[in-house]
């Protein structure tokens, strides 16, 4: 059974939303602060985890942080009503999507069966290695390299790449990325969501110089490798 992370001090919220995600089939752990669940997630195998912002001790973003030093599944963070530097932070982080409260509990079910599906969504797929100036994809083992030494990339990360590798040398808009990775309508802000899940594909990368080597910006455009 998929288990998934439930980390939400507020129990009228997480009991709301464990009743939706069980009633798929879904095995959920629940905890009500950061250390708790810092506690489970080395003992426990998760598909996905869903965090709170505030929590009354260590925030969701330090637990973010602390997740993907060792993982990549998908990570949902849950924001306060208008708070959009929380969910720049949160993408800048590692975070794959966020919801802001309130939200309605089947849109948050329909988001996690999205991350899930996108996290597993090669597995059955055929030998397929992308190379491109030292960078190599495995499509099947969704595995990626940099001159031989291996990149952990969230799911969200991997699509964009795999995305712009399968198109190398044209330029990918912003609206067709969105489309493709996220599966949604293109809004105007979704390209600031976008921009910072980029940010980070270049970080490990190392390609942060004046210059980019591998991921470059095409104004008013997209992206193109």
């Amino acid at each position: 059974m998929v288990k998934i992370l439930m980390v939400e001090d507020e129990q009228e919220i997480s009991e709301l939303v464990v009743f939706y995600l069980k009633n798929e089939n879904y095995e959920v752990i629940t905890c009500e602060t950061g250390q708790a669940a810092l506690e489970r997630i080395h003992t426990e195998d998760f598909a996905l985890a869903i965090l709170d912002v505030m929590l009354p001790d260590i925030s969701g973003f330090e637990l973010c942080q602390a997740i993907r030093k060792k993982y990549t599944y998908p990570i949902i963070m849950l924001t306060a009503k208008g708070e959009e530097i929380d969910k720049i932070t949160g993408l800048t982080l590692g975070a794959d999507d966020y919801m802001t409260k309130p939200f309605r509990p089947l849109e948050l079910v329909a988001r996690v069966k999205a991350q899930l599906r996108r996290a597993t969504q090669y597995s059955n797929l055929g030998r397929n290695i992308l190379m491109v100036k030292g960078i190599e994809l495995d499509v099947e083992k969704r595995k990626v390299f940099l001159n031989e030494q291996e990149l952990y990339l969230t799911p969200i990360e991997f699509s964009i790449l795999k995305l712009l590798m399968e198109r190398q040398d044209q330029v990918v808009s912003s609206e067709q990325i969105f489309r493709e990775v996220w599966g949604e309508k293109y809004y105007v802000n979704s390209n600031n969501t976008i921009m910072v899940h980029i940010r980070h594909l270049r970080e490990k990368l190392q390609d942060t110089g004046e210059k980019y080597k591998y991921i470059q910006t095409v104004w008013g455009i997209g992206y193109k490798i």
